[in-house]
């Protein structure tokens, strides 16, 4: 897999700076020794225009990183904040090579640094945060990947729950469509029985009616057969 390039870009620029602190101190000390200092001081305004481009560089890195997600969020607030150190170095640099003939505390505070077994020289020390010190090109872009496949995995969860709900908004679709149609039949099956209790209605009506003219009829029938008995009934 090719290196990060901004991650290349970081280390080569680091080693830059520190090689400007040395540079600086050099020429600081051949001042003191009443030594030329032409050569160191033109070497010393090189690598400061190379470090000023180096850094510009890693600010377009970023940035195309960051806007194309080829970093996570996490990783990029980290390069922030590495890329805000060196910018502080860089002008801390800038302050000591102008200021000729002193060191600034940065640099005179930081030209030994202990370790374990021995003292090294370190004139460009800068705190790196706990989570990534010590660790190689290699360890932080393990770093870096397993960051994005824990987003992935976590974006691949929610994928997954998102799709459920989306099952479940279907099936419960299907379902009031379902009991749509049964409410449809109901409301049919009303509509006919109305229609068929109205006819009855009317033809109970006509019926009661008939049989209401039929009675009268009959009453009439009688009375006059009545009439007819009496007028043809001898008298004694």
């Amino acid at each position: 897999m090719a290196p990060d390039p901004w991650l290349s870009t970081y280390d080569s620029t680091c080693h830059i700076a520190q090689e400007i602190a040395e540079k600086i101190q050099q020429r600081n000390q051949c001042e003191r020794n009443g030594e030329s200092t032409t050569k160191l001081t033109v070497a010393i305004r090189a690598l400061l225009q190379n470090l000023k481009e180096k850094i510009t560089l890693l600010k377009e890195l970023l940035l195309r990183a960051v806007s194309t997600h080829q970093i996570t969020q996490l990783e990029g607030d980290r390069r922030q904040n590495l890329l805000d150190d060196l910018v502080t170095r860089e002008r801390l640099l800038q302050a000591s090579y102008k200021n000729e003939g002193t060191e600034p505390d940065l640099i005179r505070s930081s030209l030994m640094t202990r370790t374990t077994n021995r003292i090294v020289s370190n004139p460009w020390f800068f705190e790196e945060p706990e989570e990534t010190r010590g660790l190689g090109f290699d360890d932080l872009r393990q770093q870096q990947q397993k960051i994005i496949q824990e987003q992935d995995a976590g974006l691949d969860a929610l994928s997954s729950i998102i799709s459920r709900q989306k099952q479940m908004g279907q099936e419960i679709g299907n379902e009031l469509d379902e009991q749509n149609e049964i409410i449809d039949d109901l409301a049919n099956l009303v509509e006919n029985t109305d229609e068929r209790l109205c006819n009855q209605t009317r033809q109970v009506k006509m019926v009661d009616k008939k049989s209401s003219s039929c009675g009268m009829m009959m009453v009439i029938v009688l009375l006059l057969i009545a009439i007819v008995v009496v007028a043809v009934w001898p008298t004694s």
